[in-house]
């Protein structure tokens, strides 16, 4: 069941198109990865989810409805990338104030933050501000008051940020606990190899337009080139062949592009035909990155030519 659906969503700063006709669906319980290079339009797609923007035209439909701000607002945990914490403040107070803001008791409140704290071994930190945390610290109390009401839509902007390996997996842990327990996630971020590891689907969005959306497996078999590695005990000296071509080799390891309608099995057949002792072989899908910057290039290529006509 779709949980968030935008429709045709336009929002234009004076003759800067932000976002500009945008359209795509997230399902309940999914992990969505929103990407994209700096510029291209996320935060006022974010702002226009959560509210804080309303768009020219379009709609965003959430839970089956119009959204609304006033009513729908408590079913949202928004992490910013900009922090949004008050400095001088006590934390412990402050996750309280922050958990009541989205409708909690000051008991269910002061229940639920002690229960996140305990969690993330923050009980020690209760009394002190803001301002003498480090950025590690502070994500991390920034995380739990995003979370800790329990929205059914949960959107976390660059939540890695500042935080070494062991909390940044602790971070990760706890968003696939979240997803599990029915909370719908937007991840949003420029690095590749997390949202590779962490979402199921994602959208590309460059220069206020999608260009491309769908789950992660399905967008890597699209783009895949036909590549294949084979490491063996030993590779013979002349690898020239017409079912494939070389991409990389050393004496235990080569990267084939597949020619000529080949298959697999016809490369192994070869390499067996010549008393190769193969180890392994496998098919090499492109990386996310590798995907992001062939799409982003050649965007912008195409809008330089459209621009020069």
């Amino acid at each position: 069941m779709q949980l968030l659906e935008l429709q045709n969503l336009k929002k234009y700063f004076a003759t800067q198109k932000a976002v500009d006709d945008i359209s795509f669906s997230i399902n309940e319980g999914s992990i969505f990865g929103m990407l994209g290079p700096n510029g291209a339009g996320k935060t006022t797609l974010l702002r226009m989810i959560t509210g804080i923007f309303y768009p020219d035209s379009g709609e965003v439909m959430f839970n089956g409805k119009k959204f609304d701000p006033q009513s729908d607002f408590r079913n949202i945990g928004y992490m910013p990338e900009e922090r949004g914490l008050y400095k001088k403040m006590k934390i412990g107070e402050q996750a309280v104030y922050l958990a009541r803001l989205k409708g909690l008791s000051h008991a269910e409140a002061t229940q639920k933050v002690k229960e996140w704290f305990i969690k993330f071994e923050m009980q020690s930190w209760w009394n002190k501000k803001v301002e003498d945390l480090s950025k590690g610290m502070s994500q991390k109390l920034q995380f739990v008051t995003t979370v800790l009401h329990e929205p059914k839509l949960i959107i976390l902007d660059e939540p890695f940020s500042g935080l070494d390996p062991v909390n940044a997996n602790l971070i990760k842990d706890e968003i696939f606990h979240l997803a599990k327990n029915g909370s719908t996630i937007i991840f949003s971020t420029h690095r590749m190899e997390q949202v590779e590891e962490i979402c199921d689907h994602i959208v590309l969005i460059n220069k206020g337009k999608k260009i491309l959306d769908g789950s992660v497996n399905n967008i890597k078999q699209e783009f895949k080139e036909n590549i294949y590695q084979l490491g063996a005990k030993t590779l013979p000296e002349n690898l020239i062949n017409y079912i494939f071509e070389v991409v990389k080799h050393d004496n235990h390891q080569v990267l084939l592009r597949l020619q000529n309608d080949a298959t697999p099995n016809d490369v192994l057949k070869h390499f067996l035909s010549q008393g190769v002792e193969i180890q392994s072989f496998n098919e090499v899908l492109p990386s996310l990155n590798d995907i992001f910057i062939k799409l982003v290039e050649d965007t912008t290529k195409a809008r330089q030519f459209q621009n020069i006509q």
